[in-house]
């Protein structure tokens, strides 16, 4: 089901339904433009908001159809861009972001447009109170022109047997990659899904097509890596904690964490600081963990010749190259020859700009050949893996969704359409017709047989073993030993690791691979070639350290390439 508002709002703007002040004549495109160059157009009054927004309307009702980019667009969004307008003409300037429009992930609250986490159940649905997040982006002046489309309920609905897609939700459908966005035409596939992934649970396909500056997404174990990397973004995958959660459809308040999606290192620096809070929310308390730099702004650590002398290890054990698994006969992982060209290439630009590189430096807890010592085998229950194999996996996810989803389900109120996770599952399977569960609901239905009370030793011990396996006798070693700097991982490859203790990730584009899935497509079908970036991961509250790495390695090489024309 698609939103007929979407360009009905677009058109109204357009049309000139709206009563419109006097502008200058337009010299400024939003195609491909930064923040910077946005303010500093601004500023000089060669455009104005509303003008940014009227642009991105006019792109997201021409080609909305095409991409399924957004859930919802704001229908004041010219409204807020003309009160922006006035601010800036009387000198008022709110933040670094004053009238730059951006999108949030339809799982973010706000009040005064819907938040579904595209589940049809929460058709409609306007929360009583705001994200913190949101608070902080409209004190920073910025324009939420739409929610974005987003893998439902951030991917925990449907595991095996019949995975949900990347990017499908029941109220919005199926999200398309702007590199290629055509249907997979593979037997078994051909049910309205991309030929080229589009990452998930998050969406970057707005922001790529120009549909809005930059936005913000949400990962618990790699829904802000994985479709910054298919979309050729930017994406921040911060420490938990260091943006505040409050007002988040969550799954567990163990991994789950807001973060930024954008075109360029310095874009994403620029929306990371106006997502922190100047201080911890007493609503998250995980905030507290890390303090933000003066002024909440990280601009100052983009520097050029960031990658001289710093130290970064490249984890080959699964990440490159084939590991072995304790007790199974076939090694696990590696890259295919056109994957490891890239990473080769992206490696010999770090050390032609003055990085030492230290390879291997392998994760111990993946080389290490006892079992319970393995992270290799240690898989995250409910998600696709093993439910007869339950105790080789973490009850993390299972519990903190029962747990979370539940508490948020009570913190609004009269206005929750279900009162429980029980109810949201009875209720998807009373409106099957209506597409709620086109690919059943099973993650949820292992999430609602947990016993919170009778669980509780269960998941407390996985939750231990997760920080074990993945931070102490993983990262964190590494790390220590080898005086690490971050490690190198290939696209998004390093998610699942480095989000089990929460530590921050970023994404930077950099090359293409061919896209050749299997069973492969049929002959004569010409796949157009899919990005594949370059990952820095270091350990709790080093996205200061991060960012200056990803922004010399982006200024080295530039190698983002925008999508063909629609």
């Amino acid at each position: 089901m698609r939103r007929n508002f979407l360009a009905s709002v677009c058109l109204v703007a357009l049309l000139g339904a709206c009563e419109q002040p006097a502008v200058p004549p337009v010299s400024f495109n939003v195609v491909e433009a930064g923040i910077l160059e946005m303010r500093a157009a601004l500023d000089s009054g060669r455009v104005t908001s509303r003008e940014l927004v009227r642009q991105y309307l006019t792109r997201i009702a021409t080609y909305e159809d095409r991409f399924h980019a957004a859930l919802y667009v704001n229908p004041r969004a010219l409204e807020e861009a003309d009160a922006l307008d006035r601010e800036r003409a009387e000198g008022r300037i709110r933040g670094v972001l004053h009238g730059i429009p951006v999108a949030i992930k339809d799982n973010i609250h706000t009040t005064d447009m819907p938040t579904t986490g595209g589940a049809l159940a929460f058709d409609g649905l306007v929360p009583p109170y705001e994200a913190t997040l949101t608070k902080n982006l409209r004190e920073a002046g910025a324009i939420i022109i739409a929610k974005t489309h987003m893998t439902e309920l951030a991917n925990w609905v449907a595991g095996q047997p019949t995975p949900m897609p990347g990017n499908y939700n029941g109220l919005g459908g199926q999200g398309y990659n702007p590199y290629d966005p055509r249907r997979d035409p593979r037997v078994g596939f051909f049910d309205g899904r991309p030929v080229m992934i589009v990452g998930g649970s998050s969406s970057g396909i707005g922001t790529t097509a120009n549909f809005w500056a930059a936005n913000v997404g949400t990962e618990t174990s790699g829904s802000i890596l994985n479709p910054a990397n298919w979309t050729m973004l930017v994406g921040i995958k911060p420490t938990v904690g260091r943006i505040s959660r409050y007002g988040v459809i969550p799954i567990t308040a163990d991994q789950d964490t807001p973060g930024p999606m954008a075109k360029t290192v310095t874009d994403a620096a620029i929306l990371f600081g106006a997502l922190e809070g100047a201080a911890p929310d007493p609503n998250d308390p995980a905030t507290a963990k890390c303090p933000p730099p003066p002024g909440r702004d990280y601009t100052p650590f983009l520097r050029a010749d960031g990658l001289m002398g710093a130290r970064i290890g490249v984890p080959r054990a699964f990440y490159y190259e084939p590991a072995s698994v304790p007790g199974e006969p076939l090694q696990r992982g590696g890259l295919n020859s056109e994957q490891m060209r890239v990473m080769e290439e992206a490696i010999a630009v770090l050390k032609a700009q003055g990085a030492v590189i230290v390879d291997p430096a392998d994760i111990p807890s993946v080389v290490d050949q006892e079992k319970e010592n393995n992270f290799l085998l240690w898989g995250i229950c409910g998600a696709g893996f093993d439910v007869a194999l339950a105790e080789n996996c973490s009850i993390v996810f299972e519990y903190g969704m029962k747990r979370d989803f539940n508490s948020w389900l009570d913190s609004l109120g009269n206005a929750a359409p279900v009162k429980s996770l029980t109810e949201l599952r009875e209720w998807n399977l009373a409106h099957q017709n209506a597409g709620s569960i086109k690919y059943g609901q099973s993650t949820l239905d292992h999430s609602d047989e947990i016993d919170l009370t009778r669980d509780r030793g269960r998941y407390e011990a996985d939750r231990a073993k997760d920080i074990r396996l993945a931070a102490t006798y993983g990262i964190d070693e590494v790390m220590a030993r080898e005086k690490l700097d971050a490690l190198l991982f290939p696209a998004q490859l390093g998610a699942a690791l480095a989000a089990r203790p929460g530590y921050p990730t970023i994404i930077v584009p950099f090359g293409t691979v061919p896209n050749a899935p299997l069973p492969p497509f049929p002959e004569g079908f010409a796949a157009k070639p899919a990005p594949f970036g370059v990952s820095f991961t270091g350990m709790a509250c080093s996205e200061p350290r991060l960012l200056t790495l990803a922004y010399a390695f982006e200024q080295a090489t530039k190698r983002r390439v925008p999508p063909p024309a629609p």
